[in-house]
């Protein structure tokens, strides 16, 4: 007899009881879980209190980057969340709009004949007083809530552009591209040329920019000028020259140029009108004397090159470095190679660690770990990191920077002199050792060091030029530590061109927090741990 199934297990326990049909128990049917289905209604709430959250945001009690973090879930996972917006204004305004019929129609009785016979004068004028703030009160907030739906509608268009711009910058930071060729949009920046204090009246100070060579000097009030390096008779070099009442001498033929460039003296010949030299606009600011080089209107000069509070300038140095200012730049964000390479310098006798990751609180900063170092990219070619000193000349590993007692400030600046060569401005301050400064031949002493340590460096990256030279890629297989680096490297490919809508999106990623990154293909826990390797590979 073939054996009776039984739909419902229940009836079957009441007519069988516990032990029959197996181990079967109606406590354990009746805890198992069950499947809930959301109604309409649960739905209108859960996009109801999402609508909330964008609320929140819009009126500021929530920060950009969690305004931006949900935006973007909202337009990817719920994409009705402009039409739940457009619902609940709706019903805002006609809340509005019932409390102003409410008012009037409170007027409306009041005013009526029967109310007139019941109600005395004084009190009939008292309450059309109340009744009248009433109606104003509600008129107000029908401009409050057209304000506030204004003011939300344009709020919500400036984030969607935002989102379009964040989209189209992750395509164009997706990789890291290595090459030995310069950018067109790395002109479109201020350049750090020169110190201001080795600029000094009648002195001309030659250096090359993107292979174009220049000069600067002072004019009679003490401005600082830049032009071509190149005289406009016979291309002799103007640096060779001196500075005669402000202007600069061609040590050939005596030409004499402004610090516009125009030629103003041309002895033994008769004067040519319109007869130049190019120039670039300059300033100075922190201690540098900046330049332009770029074909756009120059923006406002960064503040970066400024030591910090509290710390006192120790050093000034000035390098001709025979290698690509790229290279150079990611051997200095790059802090894993010390115990390897600067054996003989300031990591003699560093132990090798377990594990070295950089923690980007910022796309283009962040700091090291397990060294208390800080450390971050300044475009378009600087380098900004404080170190932690437990005491003079040693480094604690384990601690962050901001808890040691002593600390260095150093800014490297790389500057593009031209193809396979780097003008390098170093400058070191400290919070700690002040007496030094006065110390005789301290100056050579710094200098010596810092040879010393560049030198360590250069044997290896001059090897790196060489091999890409040959066709080699520096970034076949990048690694977590390398993460400063290769996002150097992204956004340097990313200024390719002259746009300025491209510049102002490429400017604004590297002011954002890490929590804003939210378009970009790292979240906010891979900003904060570091990057993880896979099985096959890692990947940055």
């Amino acid at each position: 007899m073939a054996h009776r199934c039984w739909p419902d297990p229940e009836a079957r326990f009441k007519r069988f009881g516990k032990d029959s049909g197996g181990n079967f128990f109606l406590e354990a049917f009746q805890a198992a879980p069950q499947v809930r289905l959301r109604s309409t209604e649960d739905r209108c709430r859960s996009q109801l209190a999402d609508l909330t959250v964008l609320n929140e945001r819009l009126a500021g009690r929530q920060t950009t980057w969690q305004i931006r973090t949900r935006l973007e879930y909202l337009k990817t996972r719920r994409r009705n969340w402009e039409s739940i917006y457009e619902y609940v204004t709706k019903a805002d305004a006609s809340a509005t709009l019932a409390m102003i019929e409410e008012a009037n129609r409170k007027v409306e009785a009041a005013l009526s004949e029967e109310s007139r016979e019941r109600t005395s004068v004084v009190a009939l004028k008292t309450q059309l007083v109340e009744l009248q703030q009433e109606v104003n009160a509600a008129h107000q907030r029908l401009h409050l809530t057209q304000a506030r739906v204004d003011f939300n509608m344009q709020r919500i268009n400036e984030l969607k552009e935002e989102a379009t711009q964040l989209e189209r910058m992750r395509s164009m930071l997706s990789t890291a591209e290595s090459t030995l060729d310069m950018e067109p949009g790395l002109r479109n920046f201020w350049y750090p040329t020169a110190f201001s204090s080795k600029v000094d009246a009648n002195m001309l100070v030659p250096f090359d920019l993107f292979g174009e060579p220049w000069v600067l000097f002072r004019n009679e009030t003490g401005v600082v000028s830049c032009v071509k390096d190149e005289c406009a008779h016979r291309a002799c070099p103007l640096s060779l020259g001196k500075v005669v009442d402000g202007k600069v001498q061609c040590p050939y033929h005596g030409w004499e140029y402004t610090g516009a460039g125009e030629c103003v003296t041309m002895p033994s010949t008769v004067q040519c009108l319109g007869i130049r030299v190019s120039s670039l606009p300059c300033t100075e600011q922190d201690g540098f004397v900046w330049v332009w080089p770029g074909s756009q209107p120059p923006t406002e000069l960064p503040a970066l090159a400024q030591p910090p509070k509290g710390f006192t300038m120790h050093a000034e140095i000035e390098v001709e470095v025979p290698v690509e200012h790229g290279l150079l730049l990611e051997n200095l964000l790059d802090l894993a190679h010390a115990p390897f390479t600067h054996t003989s310098t300031f990591a003699k006798g560093w132990p090798i660690p377990d594990f070295v990751k950089f923690k980007a609180a910022r796309l283009l900063g962040g700091n090291w770990d397990p060294y208390p170092i800080d450390m971050s990219f300044e475009p378009p070619c600087c380098v900004v990191s404080l170190i932690g000193l437990s005491q003079p000349g040693k480094i604690k590993r384990g601690l962050r920077a901001g808890e040691c007692e002593n600390h260095l400030h150093q800014l490297h600046v790389c500057l593009p002199s031209k193809k396979g060569h780097t003008r390098l401005l170093y400058r070191m301050s400290m919070d700690f050792m002040d007496w030094t400064r006065s110390v005789p031949g301290i100056q050579r002493f710094w200098r010596y060091i810092a040879g010393q340590v560049l030198g360590e460096d250069l044997v290896l990256v001059a090897g790196q030029q060489d091999r890409m030279e040959r066709g080699s890629d520096t970034w076949a297989n990048p690694v977590s530590y390398d993460k400063l680096a290769v996002r150097y490297r992204r956004w340097r490919n990313s200024v390719d061109g002259d746009s300025n809508e491209q510049q102002a999106a490429v400017a604004a990623l590297t002011r954002m927090s890490a929590g804003e990154l939210f378009s970009m293909s790292e979240d906010v826990a891979d900003l904060e741990e570091g990057l993880a390797c896979d099985s096959n590979g890692c990947s940055v």
